[in-house]
């Protein structure tokens, strides 16, 4: 087992997944002017989880898709699609990053977490 403060090391493969994102538990009992922006980081730390990166990028149609309904109503549900990249700034920290975009969908019923060529 790893140490409880131990890092982890990024995945070296490049894959890509989606994923539904529960918005509403993230951002419940949030004051109503920090919903959205909570909502955003709360995606971040999810990506960061789920990927191994700490460069988490957020797509701008993403990011519309939350803001869309203002800053007060986030939507509940996301399904976003996690992609590990590798980073083609050669002084970067790190190597790879996780690129988050929107997958839009009629329902959530049923969807579980799906790997998706890329």
């Amino acid at each position: 087992m790893a140490p409880k403060g131990g890092e982890r090391k990024p995945k070296v493969d490049l894959v890509s997944r989606d994923y539904t994102i529960h918005l509403g538990k993230r951002t419940h009992k949030q004051t109503f002017k920090r919903r959205a922006p909570r909502a955003i980081s709360a995606i971040r730390a999810f990506a960061v989880q789920a990927m191994g990166t700490k460069d988490v990028r957020v797509d701008t149609k993403l990011n519309k898709h939350i803001w869309a309904t203002g800053i007060r109503a986030p939507p509940c549900r996301v399904r976003v699609r996690l992609s590990r990249r590798r980073n083609e700034d050669e002084e970067a920290e790190e190597k790879l990053y996780t690129l988050a975009q929107l997958v839009e969908v009629s329902s959530f019923k049923g969807l579980q977490t799906e790997n998706v060529d890329a």
